[in-house]
């Protein structure tokens, strides 16, 4: 089995993001693939979901089901703000910006918490930079809408990452850790948002932020501020990667010369290749239920998407060139 070909018989979805990011064919010659697989229940799903942001609450920032994290799977795939409920989502995000150039989402934090029991607009540090990486993802203007609030969440950062930290309207609210500890997701995802921003990208704040990450990996089996721990679970292979694990972390470090030239993340990408089987591909083995519909939503045979992503991990680190592999057997 080539490995390449696999993914190109595999949903439509796959194939696209294939085409686009690995093969790096021209998403004009796609449009065809592309009508097709927004004809995919599962997608349509997904659309609709999006197109109604806020009808969610955010209640559970792990939660694959909220609408920030099923738009940027589409984003991922290769689709953009030409499809009208992508579009209807960004609109949304954009109108409910704070004085800080921050962007809101509907939530609850209870009172025992030290919110207000009340659903609010609202934002917290671990759901923040996915709104504003949305956004640079979709074309939005960095300068008119996005450069604000990446200026204030920079200023909030500590030698050890960033911490945990919410808007006004969610009160006292602070995750299961110590106030001078950072938070791993929230730290991971600030990395992914700065990688699109050139101004950051080779930034000894960049540079700082990837070797908080990876000691947190070194001493993954002693270092787990906010309970996020990094050790046999952090390890499975999951998807999708809208949270803090092996294939999350090290997907937004490999867009990183000065990552990749670390002993550490090498020893990080050893630990995903050894992963794939005789044919080159990878098996879920830690899931969301949430997600049962998709190939990625079991644990029993390969997952195109899986496969998927962490070939074009591997690709982006020079472990294997895309000829290699569509020659592979």
């Amino acid at each position: 089995m080539k490995i390449i070909n696999w993914l190109l018989e595999s949903d439509s979805f796959v194939q696209y993001a294939t085409r686009l990011n690995i093969l790096k064919e021209n998403k004009y010659d796609l449009l065809e693939l592309r009508n097709e697989l927004l004809t995919d229940e599962r997608i349509m799903e997904y659309l609709k979901d999006v197109s109604a942001f806020n009808s969610i609450l955010v209640t559970n920032h792990k939660n694959p089901n909220l609408p920030i994290h099923k738009l940027i799977f589409l984003l991922d795939i290769g689709l953009d703000t030409d499809v009208l409920e992508i579009k209807l989502a960004i609109d949304q995000i954009l109108e409910n910006i704070d004085g800080l150039g921050m962007y809101r989402s509907m939530t609850n934090v209870s009172k025992h918490f030290g919110g207000s029991g009340e659903n609010t607009l609202g934002w917290a540090l671990c759901d923040a930079p996915l709104m504003l990486h949305a956004l640079l993802r979709a074309g939005i203007s960095y300068e008119e809408h996005i450069q604000k609030g990446v200026e204030y969440i920079v200023g909030l950062y500590r030698e050890n990452g960033f911490p945990c930290v919410v808007s006004k309207e969610l009160g006292k609210f602070r995750g299961p850790g110590r106030k001078d500890e950072c938070c791993p997701f929230a730290t991971l995802i600030m990395l992914n948002l700065l990688k699109e921003i050139p101004q950051y990208r080779d930034s000894d704040l960049t540079k700082s932020i990837i070797d908080n990450l990876l000691d947190l990996w070194q001493n993954s089996y002693d270092k787990h501020p906010y309970m996020f721990y990094a050790g046999k679970d952090f390890r499975k292979l999951k998807a999708p990667t809208n949270w803090y694990n092996i294939l999350s972390v090290s997907g937004c470090l490999s867009h990183f010369e000065y990552a990749k030239k670390d002993k550490r993340f090498q020893k990080m990408i050893d630990v995903i290749e050894e992963k794939a089987n005789s044919e080159m591909q990878f098996i879920p083995e830690s899931i969301y239920l949430k997600c049962k519909a998709f190939d990625f939503g079991q644990k029993k045979v390969p997952s195109a998407w899986l496969t998927y992503k962490c070939l074009l991990l591997l690709i982006r680190v020079g472990r294997y060139q895309v000829e290699e592999l569509a020659n592979l057997k």
